[in-house]
């Protein structure tokens, strides 16, 4: 239930756009409240669906990577059919804007060790060659304070070992790094993914709105 993150959506979304937004209360990022949570995101799409919404958005990756793209697509499917709506989640959603791009060879940055090896092992289920996927070691509830000049200091050294990316994944919307997207992307050349430029993407493509902004990356400067 952290603050921040939904703010910035906010700023990047078409404002024809209306949002019903349901926390997760999620504590302290383990393997076992993953597990759980699925069960408590029925809940929430259960209740959203009743109020007639056009896209129910499960955020939040590690849930859904934990079930591999396979399983996540037969959920999606499922709950399309069970609440009479599009459904959206997070992992496949990510997944989609880099293929958007074009990107084959990522690096990724994450913020936990265990969120870490999920990232890793979806992405490559996904189909995409993983270079690097390296955490920024924080505690869960701690993520939220890494500044974003921290992230891209920690892209950079890993664009500098793996020149042959062609593709930056940033994991996670716990930090605040809508700032460095545009940087990045000047500075190394290759497009980055970040979940809530993703939403926006996936959102103006669902309900045929074409809005593209500047400053926050490529996905939704071009909207590919």
């Amino acid at each position: 239930m952290r603050p921040g993150s939904f703010e910035e959506l906010v700023r990047i979304v078409p404002r024809d756009i209306e949002f019903l937004p349901l926390h997760q209360h999620v504590e302290k990022g383990s393997e076992d409240e993953f597990k759980g949570a699925i069960d408590a995101y029925w809940k929430a799409a259960e209740l959203l669906s009743q109020q007639e919404v056009s896209l129910i958005h499960l955020a939040g990756t590690p849930p859904f990577m934990m079930l591999g793209p396979e399983e996540e697509r037969k959920l999606a499917g499922r709950w399309k059919q069970e609440f009479n709506t599009q459904i959206s989640i997070a992992p496949e959603l990510d997944a989609s804007a880099l293929r958007a791009l074009g990107v084959q060879n990522l690096i990724g940055v994450t913020y936990s060790e265990f969120q870490n090896s999920l990232s890793e092992t979806y992405m490559r289920e996904a189909g995409f060659n993983v270079l690097a996927m390296e955490p920024i070691k924080s505690s869960f509830e701690g993520a939220s304070e890494i500044s974003s000049s921290l992230v891209y200091a920690h892209i950079r050294k890993n664009m500098l070992r793996h020149p042959r990316a062609d593709g930056i994944y940033i994991q996670g919307n716990a930090w605040r790094v809508l700032n460095i997207i545009d940087k990045i992307e000047f500075d190394f050349g290759v497009p980055v993914v970040h979940a809530n430029c993703a939403l926006s993407w996936r959102m103006q493509k669902i309900f045929g709105i074409r809005r593209p902004k500047d400053g926050f990356g490529q996905l939704i400067r071009q909207l590919p």
